[in-house]
């Protein structure tokens, strides 16, 4: 038996049990039914047909049933459409209009007996229509009717959401297993380099607030929404991940490099991006691939074509490497390392904005210098910190 075959069973099996149990419940369990007519003989009729299975109240006009319905909880209403001060349809229409009544059910009970009058009062949202005189056993059956499509719709609500809360869970999964990975990878490279692996946790949370701060200007409103900047947030780690092809006497030297050695060294940026190639292969939809692509090959290119691997300039270089390229500098500048100190955080912000028009796109480190506080706030903090920091909503944070 399948998934969907196991559901409708144990639905059918509920409600045949509940059909067995009506007999026996409690008064506090029962269903409640409110009926308004101005007629007593009509709620007499009502109150004997549906007793003791239901808990019947009753209301003689329209502006009563309102006030029962917004406070006591009702599970279905008959409405007279005939009666003075307000009829059946107005006290419908307000029902409806009311948060708290929207989804009771309602059935017109009328003498009328006229086509427009059931046309109207279903296209207003009524479920039904029974005519007077009341026929005990045919309200009883269409009330029974109603009352148990309103128990299945609650039940199918409940399927869904646990179906719904089921999906987001696996979601989150692959999401967790994903990062996971894209982290591993990244930390591979990391732990070669004598840069610490807090580097990969500052630029990631340095790119998502500056991709939101780009985001909110609007200007590239058709590449830029909440979704690229998560995955820029997911990929931005992998940007070096070329590192691993370099070898340890370079990477790791601590004087200067010769110029060969750098010319091998700009070559992680080709090596990252071959590797990653091969995973687009499997994958060639994933659009969290395309801009890890390009935060690897482009993130050392520069605003005035001066930069590596392929000197590209200005716009070509794409949107994701550009942010990057700032998040990067941004944390190279404010870490020690064995040839410089860390430099402070203002004296890193004005070498950024000294470079913008050369090595920085000018609208991106205007963005920067209206955020860079929380640039400040990132760099100051460890591990443990930074692992909480920021309003992400994305499954994993480094």
């Amino acid at each position: 038996m399948d998934f969907q075959e196991t559901f409708r069973e144990a639905d059918f099996l509920e409600i045949k049990s509940e059909k067995e149990k009506k007999m026996n419940v409690s008064d506090d369990e029962k269903l409640t039914v409110l009926a308004a007519d101005d007629v007593p003989e009509n709620l007499d009729i009502v109150k004997n047909a549906l007793t003791p299975e239901y808990r019947v109240k009753a209301a003689v006009n329209g502006r009563l049933a309102l006030k029962i319905a917004k406070n006591q909880e009702i599970d279905l209403i008959l409405l007279d459409v005939r009666m003075p001060e307000m009829d059946g349809y107005e006290v419908c229409q307000r029902l409806l209009e009311t948060p708290s009544t929207a989804n009771i059910p309602i059935i017109f009970l009328t003498g009328q007996d006229t086509i427009s009058d059931e046309v109207l009062g279903l296209e207003m949202g009524a479920v039904d229509f029974i005519k007077k005189p009341i026929n005990p056993g045919i309200l009883k059956r269409r009330i029974d009717t109603q009352l148990e499509l309103r128990a299945t719709r609650k039940k199918l609500r409940v399927h869904n959401n646990y179906l719904e809360e089921l999906v987001e869970e696996k979601t989150k999964e692959i999401s967790d297993s994903r990062m996971a990975m894209i982290y591993a990878l990244a930390q591979l490279a990391e732990a070669r380099d004598k840069e610490t692996g807090d580097h990969l946790i500052r630029t990631q949370k340095y790119c998502w607030y500056l991709a939101n701060k780009v985001k909110d200007t609007g200007r590239y409103n058709a590449e830029v929404d909440i979704n690229y900047c998560k995955n820029l947030y997911i990929a931005s780690p992998l940007h070096d991940i070329g590192k691993v092809g370099i070898s340890d006497s370079i990477l790791l030297k601590p004087g200067d490099l010769t110029d060969d050695e750098f010319e091998r060294v700009k070559q992680h940026t080709v090596i990252g991006c071959k590797l990653l190639k091969k995973v687009q292969k499997m994958y060639s939809e994933n659009y969290l691939l395309e801009i890890g692509l390009d935060l690897i090959h482009y993130h050392h290119e520069k605003w005035n074509g001066e930069g590596y691997p392929e000197g590209l300039e200005k716009d070509e270089i794409p949107l994701a490497a550009r942010i990057m390229a700032i998040a990067d500098v941004y944390d190279a500048l404010r870490s020690e390392r064995p040839y410089k100190e860390a430099f402070t955080h203002e004296k890193s912000c004005k070498i950024i904005e000294e470079d913008s028009g050369t090595h920085f796109d000018p609208f991106l480190v205007n963005c920067f210098l209206e955020i860079s506080g929380e640039f400040k706030t990132i760099s100051q903090k460890n591990e443990a910190e930074l692992e909480d920091y920021g309003d992400i909503p994305v499954s994993i944070q480094f």
